[in-house]
């Protein structure tokens, strides 16, 4: 594919990205697939799959209170619980608007821990990443931005996200569907969105403008990007799936390369 040399031009020194399709084939790499990156955000879904596989488990429940008092697991999950950006602490109304929250992830692992009995870290590599031969993966810090993985692996998440093999199809695509529609919130780096559609620990391009993914991605486009400078989206109309991994924080590079070289990728598979 073409369009994946367009990361040679990234003003980073070091980058990955490939693109995977529905049926698991990966259509082309660029850089080193087996270079472990910081994931930051980009954390957040995978964490979200594992808390998907303990719901499925029944070792939770989506409806089940976690966090401050009113909220539930799925407002943890769809960035509705009123918790703060980085703490543990309230400063919105449950389910009042979308407030983005790395704190909400680590109480919905803590949530998970003890239905469990497991540490979950090992939950997730027990539940997620050894199943799906993500070898090279780790979670070492937050359930919110704390993963480190490589290209090699996140495609086979990629590839995971489209046809899933550890969680029936309508669990994912109950986590890939709008959760409280309608709050608005910001996407940080892209500003206020009216509304800002999120799924279950998945964000939803829907009809937002600016966005980081392509102006030709989808509505039905999902995924996440990292402050790390990586980004994961499927969009299930094209049949595909992209990673990128960079080790430059995420800017105005970012803002400025990122849509066009999914744009590329998108012309590529038509």
């Amino acid at each position: 594919m073409q369009s994946l040399a367009l990361i040679d031009d990234w003003p980073v020194e070091h980058a990955a990205a490939g693109v995977v399709t529905a049926d698991g084939t990966v259509r082309g790499t660029r850089g080193d697939g087996a270079r472990r990156f910081p994931l930051a955000s980009v954390t957040k879904p995978l964490v979200a799959y594992g808390a998907l596989v303990a719901v499925e488990e029944e070792a939770i429940a989506l409806d089940e209170p976690a966090g401050p008092e009113g909220s539930t697991v799925r407002h943890l999950l769809a960035h509705t619980s009123g918790l703060a950006f980085g703490e543990h602490r309230s400063v919105a109304e449950v389910g009042a608007r979308r407030l983005y929250s790395s704190a909400g992830f680590e109480v919905l692992a803590s949530t998970i821990e003890e239905a469990t009995g497991i540490g979950f870290a090992d939950y997730l590599r027990e539940a997620v990443l050894e199943p799906l031969g993500m070898s090279s993966t780790t979670l070492d810090g937050s359930p919110g931005h704390g993963a480190t993985s490589t290209l090699d692996d996140m495609l086979r998440l990629a590839a995971e996200l489209q046809a899933p093999t550890l969680l029936h199809p309508s669990t994912l695509a109950e986590a890939t569907s709008v959760q409280f529609p309608g709050l608005n919130g910001t996407i940080p780096g892209f500003g206020h969105q009216k509304p800002n559609d999120w799924g279950l620990g998945f964000e939803l391009r829907d009809g937002k403008s600016p966005h980081w993914t392509g102006t030709s991605n989808s509505p039905r486009t999902f995924g996440h990007f990292g402050q790390s400078g990586t980004f994961l989206w499927v969009d299930p109309d094209a049949g595909a799936g992209t990673v990128a991994l960079t080790d430059r924080d995420f800017g105005d590079w970012a803002k400025s390369a990122w849509p066009p070289f999914s744009d590329a990728v998108l012309a590529d598979l038509r």
